[in-house]
């Protein structure tokens, strides 16, 4: 089976070029400097022009899907690095996710690869609970100190060299989960400027919950009553990036059910990928008749904080109202105070939702501190969702292109909004022996306000 056999049904939802533009961008080439895996190899084929060229061809029944063909559209990272730099605005990202999406339904992955998608991907994230239990036994892993015993000893390396290298990579697990600790609506002090849903999303719950918990105080300093609705599912991202767009799709119907709500004024997120795709839901459901319209309304409401704050106010300090007019002290939290901090953008923040200028803002608003922009700071650190997990040695060599460019400033403290980002850099500052932390842009943001 072929993405020719398919026809155009190879490409659902996604928005195909004209063949103008498409040859026009098969001979512009602005993308190749940007492209992390063109950078690694040299080789065309490993461009998103090449790749492009390599859908096409398949797609028009020029070449069958090979193992190079699979290999390539793997190797990518779909940091969308090329859509920022592509003058002819082709979504680049639709198009390699529409052909790993085909390598999926013809039986083109290994019988291993389709097995761990199934059941880890799709059925483990398809419920929030199923995740818990997963949770719970990484979590007694690492209290029992086991994985510390492999890490201390490389046992784990005579079963798998790769499980033992990837090992550090895993997140360590909260001690409670904040959708367990989130009541379902949660009041400011005094009348609401907004009323905001909040998603606690798969990682960032089980892994990430004090971020989800000072992304909360956040919205609550900032006037905004908090709606967290019992019982979300992953949002799908991880599943549609990596050809399981079926499973994808019926975890946004799950969360367009919660969130498609006329008491919301917007849905707030504090992780890059989700806030991405959570977009694109308008879009995935574009011809649906039964989910189209409300999709859209999810979507047109989805704002990253660093956006929603942005738009709506940033208090960096105790608010205080005199007159109808929100001031501020312009005091700072003592942790933050003559510190030089640095921001790295998270691909599916920059490249996908466009979004760079705000944070940046923001950070540089706080009073006391010292900020510092990083050098490449939207080359991608290498983590791509699971990529450096299936493509460990190549997501390594774009870690340590990112490691040097902190090496060069020497900040005090490296902020992003992601939690893949934050794993991925984390583990490269632990191997370099960095003294620099790492802190999500929610949690650097909510210490900035609270001033107690």
């Amino acid at each position: 089976m072929s993405l020719a056999d398919v026809g155009s049904s190879a490409f659902q939802g996604v928005d195909i070029p004209n063949y103008d533009v498409l040859m026009n961008c098969m001979h512009c080439g602005l993308c190749l400097p940007t492209c992390p895996t063109y950078a690694l190899t040299g080789l065309e084929k490993s461009s998103p022009r090449g790749r492009i060229r390599l859908i096409k061809a398949v797609a028009d029944g020029e070449l069958p899907i090979t193992d190079g063909f699979v290999r390539e559209m793997n190797f990518c990272l779909d940091c969308q690095a090329c859509e920022t730099a592509c003058p002819a605005g082709v979504k680049y990202g639709s198009l390699v996710e529409a052909a790993r999406e085909q390598i999926a339904r013809g039986g083109f992955e290994s019988v291993t690869t389709r097995f761990t998608k199934k059941v880890m991907m799709e059925w483990t994230f398809m419920r929030q609970s199923r995740l818990k239990v997963l949770a719970r036994f990484m979590r007694l892993y690492e209290i029992t100190g086991l994985k510390w015993f492999l890490l201390k000893t490389g046992l784990l390396r005579i079963f798998s060299k790769k499980l033992d290298a990837i090992q550090p990579l895993s997140p360590s697990i909260s001690r409670k989960f904040s959708s367990d600790e989130l009541p379902e609506v949660i009041l400011p002090v005094g009348k609401p400027r907004f009323r905001v849903g909040f998603l606690t999303g798969c990682i960032m719950d089980v892994a990430f919950a004090d971020v989800n918990m000072d992304t909360v105080k956040l919205l609550l300093h900032h006037g905004c009553a908090v709606v967290v609705p019992k019982g979300q599912a992953c949002c799908g991202s991880l599943q549609a990036h990596n050809g399981g767009l079926e499973a994808a799709r019926e975890m946004a119907k799950h969360n367009i059910e919660l969130f498609d709500r006329d008491d919301l004024d917007y849905v707030v997120l504090n992780s890059a990928g989700c806030g991405a795709f959570m977009k694109e839901y308008g879009h995935i459901f574009s011809d649906d008749p039964e989910w189209g319209d409300r999709a859209r309304r999810v979507s047109s409401k989805t704002k990253d904080i660093t956006e929603f704050l942005v738009e709506t106010g940033f208090w960096p300090a105790k608010p205080v109202e005199e007159k109808g007019v929100v001031q501020t002290t312009g005091s700072v939290a003592k942790g933050l105070r003559g510190r030089r901090v640095s921001y790295h953008d998270a691909c599916h923040l920059v490249h996908t939702q466009k979004i760079s200028v705000q944070p940046r803002e923001l950070l540089k608003s706080v009073p006391g501190i010292e900020y510092v922009e990083l050098p490449e700071a939207s080359w991608c650190c290498g983590s791509a969702g699971i990529y450096n997990i299936v493509r460990y040695d190549d997501s390594m060599k774009m870690l340590d292109r990112k490691v040097e460019n902190i090496q060069k400033i020497r900040p005090d403290v490296i902020v992003t909004g992601n939690p893949g980002c934050m794993l991925q850099i984390q583990h490269g500052l632990r191997e370099k022996g960095m003294n620099v932390e790492l802190m999500h842009t929610a949690t650097f943001l909510w210490r900035a306000c609270d001033i107690s």
